[in-house]
């Protein structure tokens, strides 16, 4: 088993502009320590549906009075101020610079994190999509996709998840495979409930514990 860089295509070069947006990396650096409550708020406007930043003072009173709210507030509303499609990418790179920025407080280097990466098995042909975000530990690596919403888990994904599990276990090297999900847990439940694509042994990391990243913990298998 081994890591390669993924071939750079034109989606690549256009989404590596929107990870070096400002906006990603502030919202990340909040997200990183954020409670289980200020993810689930920063979340709800990001969806774009609300403007009003009193509006969600008073929908979420638990994570006011805050300074760290406050701020979580502000930068989530930066991003729901733009159209469908930025939105979009902008969601998506915040929850894999969160990622990032979580598995970078237990790799023994900087350099054991890294992003866009495909995980390559002897006599075994590449995977077509490679990891948002990887662990490259000798030994016990980690490789995850990172979604939005529970609406990201496809059949497709869960497959080659799981392929890469296998194919791991057959050349007896340690591979944690996961899912990062910005969703609540009973979302994603729901979703893995209406596929018949295999998830056992898949690690599941919901917006209720992102923080068991850096502490070593790649959750439960759903």
């Amino acid at each position: 088993m081994r890591f390669q860089d993924a071939a750079p295509d034109a989606r690549a070069i256009v989404y590596a502009g929107v990870q070096r947006d400002p906006l990603v990396a502030r919202l990340a650096e909040l997200l990183e320590r954020a409670t289980p409550p200020q993810s689930v708020l920063a979340r709800a406007v990001m969806n774009g549906e609300r403007a009003d930043p009193d509006v969600w003072r008073t929908m979420v009173p638990a994570c006011f009075p805050d300074e760290r709210s406050e701020a979580i507030l502000a930068a989530a509303l930066e991003v729901a101020d733009h159209g469908d499609q930025v939105r979009n990418q902008l969601r998506g790179a915040i929850v894999e610079a969160v990622t990032e920025r979580l598995l970078r407080r237990r790799a023994a280097s900087s350099g054991d994190v890294r992003r866009e990466r495909r995980v390559l098995f002897d006599g075994v042909r590449s995977e077509i999509h490679p990891y948002d975000v990887t662990l490259e530990t000798p030994g016990a690596a980690e490789a995850y996709d990172c979604k939005w919403g529970a609406r990201g888990i496809s059949a497709d994904v869960l497959h080659q998840l799981d392929d890469a599990r296998r194919h791991a276990d057959d050349e007896e090297q340690g591979l944690v495979v996961g899912l990062v999900v910005f969703d609540t847990r009973l979302a994603c439940d729901v979703r893995l409930d209406g596929t018949s694509a295999p998830h056992e042994g898949i690690r599941l990391i919901t917006i209720e514990r992102l923080g068991a990243l850096a502490e070593g913990l790649a959750g439960a298998p759903p």
